[in-house]
């Protein structure tokens, strides 16, 4: 079996600004990010306790917050679709399984949301698009 690397977030609570909605409309209140992204295993099994050595997630974050917060949405897709972008800013990531929904959906209950899944060679178009 080969070596596997995952950086896992889940449950985020982000604040985006997401739809159109009218009068009796349900406007979900919370909306839940989980990303895993893979990422080289040598950048998880170090040989010295050095921030240097890993993947440094923070500004990642601080970015998808960022983007969360950028303005008005029409889509959960173009969410999607933008942090895709920042993964794919990062030279660490290799493939990434994204996954944002959005509560409640109707009469208080339920969730509702998106799920991506973004191999290598996509990645890599993305990369290559954003040069």
């Amino acid at each position: 079996m080969a070596c596997l690397a995952t950086v896992e977030l889940t449950a985020l609570e982000i604040a985006p600004e997401i739809g159109t909605y009218g009068p009796g409309d349900v406007v979900p209140d919370t909306h839940i990010l989980d990303l895993s992204l893979a990422i080289d295993p040598a950048l998880v099994l170090i040989d010295t306790d050095d921030m240097g050595r890993v993947f440094d997630y923070d500004p990642l974050v601080a970015e998808i917050d960022r983007l969360a917060r950028d303005g008005h949405y029409a889509t959960q897709e173009r969410l999607i679709t933008r942090i895709t972008a920042a993964c794919a800013a990062e030279p660490a990531i290799r493939s990434l399984d994204i996954h944002l929904r959005k509560r409640p959906v109707l009469d208080g209950t339920g969730t509702l949301g998106i799920r991506l899944q973004v191999d290598a060679a996509t990645l890599d178009r993305f990369r290559t698009d954003a040069n």
